[in-house]
């Protein structure tokens, strides 16, 4: 069984898969890079590292590995067994694991496991696309204009504000006998205007007021005259189902809680018993489909979501408080 192959299938979606009883693959988002020496530009990645001390089952790698092969997940977990007691016996024999597209790992001199990772392939699928760069050096001129020229150019510029007069002339106007009389009785009709504008205005406020105080004393009447039966409202009784079981069928893990709010509601408007179970030792939250007493099940369940809605859902063994 070719195991690297479905770690590099999975690290492209997932930030940790785990091989049980060997370790974890993780990977951790890079910016993009310049390399000062060789001006080469790196595109955005996933750097990939090695952890010997997470070894739990999370079902991931045998899910997915039961999913491709079409084979029970109890039988892809012994294969997976299998393969990882022939990878520690190469190691203990000194010899170098070479994991292809993911990286080599061996023993060192005190029994450390040593892991390089391979920089042939980029697993950040925001990066599809994207190589390295090598662009050639920008080189900028610089131009000093000298002390000498600066203080000639000076020297002209006064001379000519000294040299060239500046006269200011008064604007002459001439105004038509006709236009002042003619501005005497613009001013004078908008005197009159005003003043009849301000008569209308206080009557409207007049009228106003006086509909106000109608309208408030007929509405105190209608207070004083009604009366108030408060009667109780039935008591509503609600049943909730609270979920239980060890056996959770995880739809997908996210980083932002707001992220599995949704999906949460999306699941619950297709009929699924949809919640989140809390976060990993990662920090993702985690939304499932649906919890189990019995590992059949919910063995049974996953295959049938897997056939109709998520080939990627798969069970986590938890037990929660």
């Amino acid at each position: 069984m070719q195991l690297e192959t479905y770690i590099s299938d999975l690290l492209y979606r997932y930030e940790c898969v785990t091989v049980p009883e060997f370790g974890a693959f993780l990977t951790q988002r890079t910016s993009a890079t310049i390399h000062e020496s060789t001006n080469a530009f790196y595109p955005p990645k996933k750097m990939v590292s090695f952890n010997e001390q997470i070894q739990k089952n999370d079902g991931l790698l045998a899910n997915y590995i039961a999913d491709i092969e079409k084979i029970p997940f109890e039988v892809a977990t012994k294969k997976i067994a299998k393969r990882v007691r022939v990878l520690k016996s190469y190691l203990t024999q000194g010899e170098t694991l070479s994991f292809k597209n993911i990286g080599e790992i061996t023993f060192n001199s005190e029994g450390k496991i040593l892991f390089e990772p391979s920089n042939h392939l980029n697993y950040l699928t925001d990066s599809f696309g994207l190589s390295q760069y090598v662009s050639p050096p920008v080189t900028r001129e610089t131009y000093k204009e000298p002390m000498v020229i600066r203080e000639a150019y000076k020297e002209k510029v006064e001379t000519i504000e000294k040299v060239v007069p500046i006269i200011v002339t008064p604007e002459k106007r001439n105004i038509r006998p006709y236009l002042k009389y003619a501005a005497v009785g613009l001013i004078a009709l908008t005197l009159a205007g005003f003043a009849g504008s301000n008569y209308y205005i206080n009557k409207v406020e007049q009228h106003n007021q006086l509909a106000q105080e109608e309208a408030t004393q007929q509405l105190e009447t209608k207070i004083q005259k009604a009366t108030f039966n408060l009667n109780p409202l039935p008591a509503i009784t609600l049943n909730v189902d609270k979920q239980t079981g060890s056996y959770h069928i995880v739809a997908d893990a996210f980083r932002i809680e707001e992220n599995s709010d949704l999906k949460v509601k999306q699941l619950r408007a297709l009929g699924y018993n949809a919640r989140k179970i809390g976060t990993n030792k990662f920090g993702l939250h985690l939304v499932v489909y649906s919890s189990y007493e019995n590992g059949q099940d919910a063995l049974k369940a996953v295959r049938e979501i897997r056939n109709t809605h998520n080939r990627d859902a798969w069970i986590l063994i938890k037990k929660l408080d």
